[in-house]
């Protein structure tokens, strides 16, 4: 994704939907949770492709959703394939993690994404043998390090489960992807 114009198309349409999907969400009484992960519910399990693009609130949107724009784009750095791969490996791993591991809840929320992305920056500049990628890990890791704390338990009303295999995913694609 060399284009600088397509690539921020791509994110401000990402933007965009997460914000027309909260607006209607909150427009029918945040009836469309429903669509989130349950854990171990075979009902749920398609639902790993729809719980990203919801929120409790738009708090919790807001919250993720410029630092989605932001590692969105960083990652698109490494070509449409690699955004590609980095993408379905924080979905997959980051919804299906939460099936099968996580806590009896309703998981919603794109910061399985977020986490995603965060791991495959974090790795992929190291992995790449290439100075501006490793650039880019080196400043990700430095300003978003901190973001590490979310990988564990600190609320009960916080998936850290989707934090924590969002980040799995994301350091699988950076290990077996970016080299490429």
């Amino acid at each position: 994704m060399k284009s600088l114009s397509m690539q921020l198309r791509i994110i401000l349409t990402v933007g965009a939907l997460l914000i027309l999907i909260e607006v209607a969400n909150l427009l029918t009484g945040n009836s469309l949770n429903a669509f989130g992960v349950v854990p171990r519910s075979l009902h749920h399990l398609p639902f790993v492709f729809t719980a990203p693009f919801l929120h409790g609130t738009p708090t919790h949107l807001m919250a993720n959703l410029l630092p989605l724009m932001l590692f969105m784009w960083l990652t698109m750095q490494w070509g449409k394939r690699t955004f590609i791969i980095a993408t379905v490996c924080a979905l997959l791993i980051g919804g299906l993690g939460v099936w099968l591991f996580g806590r009896s809840a309703t998981h919603i929320g794109a910061s399985g994404m977020v986490y995603g992305y965060f791991g495959f920056l974090v790795l992929a500049g190291f992995r790449s043998n290439k100075i501006r990628y490793l650039l880019i890990s080196l400043v990700v890791a430095a300003l978003y390090g901190g973001m590490l704390v979310g990988v564990l338990p600190t609320s009960k009303f916080i998936s850290f489960e989707y934090h924590l295999f969002g980040f799995l995913g994301g350091l699988f694609a950076a290990w077996h992807w970016a080299r490429k």
